[in-house]
C-alpha cells in the first residue's frame, strides 16, 4: 500500500514514491555500510572478508527486504526478478564503474578469483538445481508447464551452502592477524547507526515494492520483469556507491569482494528466506532459468577478466557496461513482446 493509503494510487504518485524510496534506501544503506565497515575494522577482519561478508551483507539488505515484502504481498516473482536483476547489475555494472573510477587498473588477487568468484558460480548452480527440484517433484497443477513450488525443505539447500561459505570465511578470519585500527570508533554509536540504517531500509523497500507493484499493474508489466528492471536498479544503488568509493580509495579487494559476497548472500539467503516466511512459493522455471543463464554468462565473463593479470582494465570495464546495455535491450524486447525467450513471462 502506497504511503499507508494516504496518497492516491496514480502512475505519477507511484513514480514519485519509487524515487523517494530509492533515495531513502541510498541514505539508509550508506549508514549501514559505513558502520559495518568501521565495526569490521574494529574487530580485525581482513579486507576480503570485510567486502565479501560484512559490507556485502549490509549492502544486500535492500534485496533481502524486497524479497520478504514481495513474498508477503504474494508477488514473489518480482522479488526473484529483483534478486537476479540486481545480481546481473552487480556483476556487470558495479565492477565496471569501480574499474573506471580507480586510479589505473583495478587490482584483484588469487584469493578473490579462486575462492569468492568460484564459490559464487556454485551459488548460481545451486539455485538452478533448487528450482529444478521444485519443478520435478512439486509441479503446479493447472499452472505453467514448468512451474514448481519451492518449499521450506528445498529452501534449506542454498541456506546450507551459505553455512559452508560462512565456515570458510571463519577459517580465514581465524588465520588472520589484523593491524590495530587507525582511530578507535565509538562502538555503541556505530551499532546504533547500523540499526537506524536497517529501519530506514525496511520502510523504504516496503514503499518501493508497493509502488512498483501498482505501476506494473497499471501498465501490464510482468512481475518478474518489473523486479529485474526497476526494483533491481533501486536496490543495487548501495552496492554501487560502496564499490566505487572503495575503488577510488585503492581498495580493489574490498570493492570486488563486496560485489561477489553480496550476490552470494542474495542467492543463497535472501531468496530462501522469502520461502521460509511464507512457507511455499511458486517459481516459473521457464522465466527464471534464462535469466539465471544470463547471470552465469556474466559471471564467467567477469571471472575471465579478473583472472587475466589479476586486474580489471578500463577496456574490460567498458566491455562489461556494453554487455549490460545488451541485457537491458533484451529485457525491453521481452517486455514489449518483440522476443519470446522467457516463455513464462
Amino acid at each position: 500500500m502506497i504511503a499507508g493509503g494516504i496518497l492516491p494510487d496514480s502512475p505519477a504518485v507511484n513514480v514519485l514514491v519509487i524515487g523517494v524510496a530509492s533515495a531513502a534506501i541510498w541514505v539508509g544503506s550508506g549508514w549501514l555500510e559505513e558502520s559495518a565497515e568501521r565495526l569490521s575494522a574494529y574487530y580485525g577482519l581482513p579486507a576480503v572478508i570485510q567486502g565479501s561478508l560484512v559490507v556485502a551483507v549490509g549492502s544486500s539488505f535492500p534485496e533481502l527486504a524486497s524479497v520478504v515484502f514481495t513474498a508477503l504481498a504474494g508477488v514473489f516473482d518480482m522479488g526473484v526478478g529483483a534478486i537476479v536483476g540486481s545480481a546481473i547489475f552487480n556483476i556487470l555494472v558495479i565492477p565496471a564503474l569501480a574499474g573506471v573510477a580507480s586510479d589505473g587498473e583495478l587490482e584483484t588477487s588469487r584469493t578473490l578469483v579462486y575462492k569468492e568468484a568460484q564459490f559464487y558460480m556454485i551459488a548460481v548452480a545451486t539455485l538452478v538445481v533448487t528450482f529444478a527440484l521444485a519443478v520435478i517433484y512439486l509441479p503446479v497443477d493447472g499452472g505453467p508447464t514448468l512451474a514448481g513450488r519451492v518449499t521450506r525443505p528445498l529452501a534449506a539447500i542454498p541456506l546450507l551452502l551459505y553455512g559452508l561459505y560462512l565456515f570458510i570465511q571463519w577459517q580465514d578470519v581465524s588465520d588472520h592477524e589484523a593491524d590495530a585500527p587507525a582511530t578507535e570508533p565509538n562502538v555503541p554509536r556505530e551499532w546504533g547507526k547500523l540499526a537506524a540504517g536497517l529501519l530506514v531500509i525496511l520502510v523504504a523497500v516496503e514503499q518501493l515494492v508497493g509502488g512498483v507493484e501498482s505501476l506494473g499493474a497499471t501498465f501490464g508489466i510482468p512481475e518478474f520483469l518489473a523486479g529485474v528492471v526497476i526494483v533491481a536498479a533501486a536496490t543495487s544503488l548501495p552496492d554501487t556507491l560502496v564499490s566505487v568509493r572503495t575503488a577510488r580509495a585503492d581498495r580493489g579487494l574490498t570493492s570486488l569482494g563486496n560485489v561477489l559476497g553480496s550476490n552470494t548472500f542474495d542467492l543463497l539467503v535472501a531468496i530462501p528466506l522469502g520461502v521460509l516466511i511464507v512457507g511455499t512459493v511458486t517459481v516459473d522455471f521457464a522465466v527464471a532459468v534464462p535469466m539465471l543463464g544470463v547471470l552465469t554468462l556474466a559471471t564467467v565473463v567477469l571471472f575471465a577478466f579478473l583472472r587475466t593479470d589479476l586486474s580489471l582494465t578500463d577496456g574490460e570495464s567498458y566491455a562489461l557496461l556494453l554487455l549490460y546495455g545488451l541485457f537491458v535491450a533484451w529485457v525491453a524486447a521481452e517486455a514489449v513482446g518483440a522476443t519470446g525467450v522467457l516463455k513464462g513471462g
